[in-house]
């Protein structure tokens, strides 16, 4: 028995995300005496205000005295909402009038994503949200992100089919809180998360070859911005470098280089979430994958006649290296 040694294969599991730097934005307080103070939104909040006091947000300093921090900082004044409350005394109709005197994320998406945009634009990673596929399709960020992760916000009611491979090769998990406070305050783990909106590619991730998502081993936001770049399908980097990034040793640079991979991408080969087929690729016979490029016979790039061509086996039992090479034009070796 002989082993292939890590060097050989050089494929590595994703490097983990760095947070996105903020730098938090000073509100000024609107004039006259409008707000309310976060020790009044507790008496009714208390669920919310001892979840949010466990976050980054609680703890931003006050540049100046005449700052905004707190709950008021993204639900905006609300002594007029406390007092309205306070005077409806049960009544209904009053009750829902009070509500409609304070900001509660409860407008449209792109009301919604102003107040997070507001703070959550300084970072690369963020600043183009406004322009993402996200936005475009109405979906703000309070659909994924939760500021107070309390029971109603994570809807224990709807239960959630899990996938056969979480089930047999799971990673151990958080703490639900802990996982929250420590995952950009998301509602849930990814890629449950993600799968609530896209149920194709939970489909896909289902197929027999795919890569370790459902594992836990990979997450979506390892290849994927969510908050929108300027890349095919939100890719954190273009075209075949979000995939060398764990696949190294298909990165090269090479002196021969394989015009697809670097014209295409590797999505011309291969499908990233998942397929039938071994390897990711899109075609079940690798041969009549080549050949959809390689079609003609009297082509430079197509050195075999069409009567003279194989017609079992892979061109790669010949074509070795195809991703690249160093030595031959033709990716012999």
């Amino acid at each position: 028995m002989w082993f292939i040694s890590s060097v050989v294969w050089g494929q590595t599991r994703p490097s983990a995300t760095e947070p996105s730097s903020i730098s938090v934005a000073v509100i000024p307080k609107a004039a006259g005496d409008v707000y309310a103070g976060a020790e009044r939104c507790l008496t009714c909040h208390r669920a919310e205000s001892q979840q949010y006091e466990k976050t980054k947000h609680a703890s931003l300093p006050a540049a100046s005295g005449n700052s905004v921090t707190g709950c008021e900082m993204c639900h905006g004044p609300g002594k007029a909402h406390a007092e309205a409350m306070t005077a409806a005394r049960g009544d209904d109709v009053k009750t829902e009038a009070a509500k409609k005197l304070i900001f509660s994320f409860q407008a449209n998406p792109k009301r919604n994503a102003e107040a997070c945009v507001l703070c959550h634009k300084s970072s690369r990673d963020q600043r183009g949200f406004e322009h993402s596929t996200h936005a475009t399709h109405g979906v703000d960020c309070s659909q994924c992100h939760s500021t107070h992760l309390t029971v109603r916000s994570q809807n224990p009611r709807r239960t959630e089919m899990a996938s056969v491979q979480a089930e047999f090769f799971s990673v151990p998990k958080l703490p639900e809180e802990n996982r929250w406070l420590h995952n950009s305050l998301l509602k849930k783990a990814q890629p449950d998360l993600c799968y609530g909106c896209h149920g194709n590619i939970r489909a896909q991730f289902s197929l027999p070859s795919h890569h370790r998502v459902p594992e836990g081993a990979m997450k979506c936001t390892d290849c994927h911005n969510t908050h929108g770049t300027s890349n095919r399908a939100t890719l954190r980097q273009s075209g075949w470098e979000s995939c060398v990034q764990c696949h190294v040793e298909k990165r090269g640079p090479f002196v021969f280089e394989h015009s697809a991979v670097k014209v295409e991408g590797c999505t011309i080969c291969h499908t990233p979430h998942g397929s039938v087929n071994r390897m990711l690729m899109t075609r079940r016979e690798e041969r009549f994958l080549c050949l959809q490029c390689h079609v003609d016979p009297f082509a430079a790039n197509v050195p075999h006649s069409r009567l003279s061509y194989q017609t079992r086996g892979d061109c790669t039992r010949c074509h070795a290296n195809i991703h690249g090479s160093n030595f031959d034009a033709n990716f012999l070796h």
